[in-house]
């Protein structure tokens, strides 16, 4: 497929480089876009969203009025949802499209009020798109009943995975590795609970992933790993920027997230064939399916901690997930295939009629 002579303006906050899912799913789109021939014009705005304050919003008015008339733009959700009111300015005059990674306002460790605000924000920008870019059928799901976002102006683009050289998964002791940034919806603190628990058994674990974004609850993590005596065999890693080593070394990925919109880098261990353990929230199960993890319910440790000693002692069901896990791994999507389903939609979309 080519789309040639095709803009496109990405509105992103932050960094692009930054180290998250999120960030890399904008990163691997922009490239896939462009190798099908889109001219794509990265236009960043503050990194304070989505919690913006005057200046930050000023300035992203600012930036989105640059952009020429009829332009096709397509917003990352993490800014867009709380651009209600330049949404509803630029409705009309701009072809636009947002891409919710997941909605803010299920973000975990918000106070009502916030959650409230973020709600109403965030289904005030959507209404003023034309369509709207979701990276899983779960978060498709939840827009539609939610946000009341109507399924046909919904198009789903799972994350694409490169595939990889599988784990050898003969750690000594085996490795326990987590890959997400130091956030509450993370649920790393869960993690840290059930690791207490199984300490009579052999194991490290490994916490890939950045305290920027919270640095108060990151530090509150590291506390509690001291004050259960785990500070010797939880390793805080922090931000890395090419993974490959960490998953190639790793025998088992751990990550009992209380929402996620897809979680990419659950598709990312099971390309390295490592069996996944995960709670069953957010997109989670369309992503890992039984035969190559085991889900937990949220927010509980106990079962969680069920779960990490069953495949710590019971090799043969071990082995069964991770064949499962490399059997998952071999049919994940591919980036192009992303790029080309967000091309597609852009040939199709039309604009919003005039006010």
């Amino acid at each position: 497929m080519h789309v040639l002579n095709t803009d496109l303006y990405f509105v992103i906050p932050g960094k692009l480089p930054t180290l998250t899912g999120g960030y890399e799913y904008d990163r691997r789109l922009k490239a896939g876009l462009e190798a099908l021939g889109m001219t794509v014009h990265h236009i960043e705005l503050s990194a304070k969203f989505p919690f913006p304050d005057n200046e930050a919003l000023t300035d992203a008015a600012l930036r989105m009025a640059a952009i020429p008339d009829h332009a096709l733009v397509l917003a990352d959700g993490l800014a867009w949802g709380a651009m209600d009111d330049i949404a509803q300015a630029e409705q009309y005059r701009l072809h636009l499209i947002a891409l919710c990674h997941h909605p803010l306002a299920f973000e975990a460790g918000l106070s009502v009020e916030q959650q409230s605000a973020l709600f109403k924000s965030e289904k005030i920008a959507l209404d003023c798109c034309v369509a709207v870019v979701v990276t899983s059928r779960a978060t498709a799901e939840l827009l539609q009943k939610a946000y009341n976002v109507p399924i046909d102006k919904l198009t789903v683009a799972l994350p694409g995975t490169q595939q990889q050289t599988f784990a050898a998964c003969q750690g000594e002791p085996p490795v326990l590795l987590t890959v997400a940034t130091l956030t509450q919806r993370k649920a790393h603190d869960v993690l840290i609970d059930a690791l207490s628990r199984i300490t009579n058994l052999s194991w490290h674990a490994r916490f890939v992933g950045g305290s920027e974004f919270d640095p108060a609850w990151a530090a509150r993590l590291k506390k509690m790993t001291d004050a259960l005596g785990l500070g010797e065999r939880i390793s805080f890693v922090g931000s890395v920027a090419d993974l490959t080593a960490e998953y190639s070394t790793a025998d088992l990925f751990v990550l009992p997230s209380r929402f996620e919109g897809y979680g990419m880098v659950f598709a990312e261990a099971l390309s390295f064939g490592l069996p996944v353990v995960a709670a069953r929230a957010g997109a989670v199960p369309d992503v890992v399916p039984e035969t190559a993890g085991v889900l937990v319910p949220a927010d509980n440790a106990t079962n969680l901690a069920l779960t990490l000693h069953e495949l710590l002692t019971d090799r043969p069901r071990f082995e069964q997930l991770r064949t499962g896990a490399q059997t998952a791994g071999k049919q994940l999507p591919t980036w192009q295939t992303t790029a080309s389903t967000l091309a597609n939609l852009f040939m199709t979309t039309t604009a919003r009629p005039s006010a």
